[in-house]
């Protein structure tokens, strides 16, 4: 009997042990120091001259950032596909809080985009990515498309992406329905689509541009592009953000002015500096160094991404992954493109850097079920 107990005891040490042998530390070392650089940036954004009604919002960010490393390990440890049996059930009550959100949601800077949940301002189209990425892994996981997916096949995933991008325009958040385009869009062409069909979309949005100009943006959304073309047009009104943005990144040079001593944003002519702008903030006060050290670091983690993806154990993991990984790579090009003056200000905040609940949530799960996937890769 002792003997039996010893084997078993030994045998449950050993399972531990290959638990924890299973874990990515590198891809998780990868995100901790991105999470250590938004908070620096966080800090130094937060604490300028007259900051001081925003300095809570270094310590929130602290318990998000606790939070989401506990939903990363507990996604981990959870078989991914776990999330893809119940892929439609987030669908239906993700697509639910959208039309919550247009009944009773909260409005702030002219867009109703947040539930008010009293302790927490939860925004729906911002889960909805990762939903759809859970969505498409599962309706493509066991179909092969010999020559791409044609039109019969494109018909339900283009369905279930129109309903929650409606939603979302009319919030109206034409950033973030953007994102939702591109992340589908991405997972599209990775199961493939027959070329006489992007063939026919590129014609039909050449067709389509001057019609939505014209008939489908607002005046505000019309300007915010007028504005990227030409930021002098307005330059205390809607060119104000842009240009103060491109002023702080290229102020910061090589090696940057040093912490908290970035005077675009320490003296708050840098807006929204703790959420879309904080990669100027970084800019600034690190340079061109620290700029290509946090791409750097991005880059790294898409590698290892891919790397997971292509040692998936089926293709539903890999979806997962490119899925995810498509969210982060878009959010991160969108996000520094727009600071630096080469795409419109459309407010999409970086990942992992940014101030944000539910930004910074959704970026956990997300790598927590890339995690997950590698996790199960050698399980076979």
């Amino acid at each position: 009997m002792r003997l039996a107990g010893d084997l078993l005891s030994t045998g449950l040490q050993v399972e531990e042990r290959n638990r924890f042998s299973r874990l990515d530390l590198n891809f998780a070392f990868v995100i901790l120091a991105l999470n250590v650089i938004g908070l620096i940036n966080l800090y130094s954004a937060t604490h300028g001259l007259f900051s001081k009604d925003r300095m809570d919002l270094f310590w929130m960010q602290i318990v998000w950032l606790s939070v989401g490393w506990t939903v990363y390990l507990g996604i981990t440890l959870i078989d991914y596909k776990v999330f893809l049996r119940g892929a439609y059930v987030l669908y239906g009550l993700n697509v639910a809080a959208l039309v919550a959100v247009e009944l009773i949601g909260k409005t702030s800077l002219g867009a109703t985009r947040w539930l008010d949940l009293g302790f927490f301002r939860y925004q729906p189209s911002e889960t909805m990515k990762l939903v759809l990425v859970l969505v498409f892994a599962r309706t493509f996981a066991n179909k092969s498309f010999q020559g791409g997916m044609g039109l019969r096949e494109l018909a339900w995933p283009v369905f279930l992406l129109m309903i929650p991008w409606v939603l979302t325009v009319k919030q109206p958040d034409l950033g973030t329905a953007t994102l939702l385009i591109a992340i589908a869009g991405s997972m599209f062409l990775f199961v493939g689509v027959r070329r006489a069909i992007l063939i026919f979309l590129v014609i039909i949005s050449a067709i389509a541009a001057p019609i939505v100009w014209n008939f489908g943006l607002k005046d505000y959304q019309k300007n915010r592009v007028l504005t990227f073309l030409s930021p002098g047009r307005d330059p205390r009104g809607t060119g104000y953000n842009s240009i103060q943005s491109k002023i702080a990144v290229g102020s910061g040079k090589v090696l940057g002015k040093g912490f908290r001593k970035g005077t675009q944003s320490q003296l708050e002519f840098l807006p929204e500096r703790h959420t879309d702008f904080i990669f100027s903030v970084l800019s600034e006060e690190h340079g061109f160094i620290g700029s290509i050290t946090t791409l750097g670091l991005f880059l790294i983690l898409w590698l290892m991404s891919i790397r997971i993806a292509v040692q998936a154990r089926d293709k539903a993991g890999a979806l997962i992954v490119v899925g995810t990984l498509s969210y982060m790579f878009w959010h991160v090009v969108v996000n520094m493109c727009m600071v630096i003056g080469l795409l419109p200000i459309v407010g999409v905040p970086l990942p992992l850097l940014s101030y944000g609940g539910s930004g910074m949530l959704t970026t956990m799960v997300g790598l927590g079920l890339i995690s997950s996937v590698a996790y199960r890769r050698y399980l076979f």
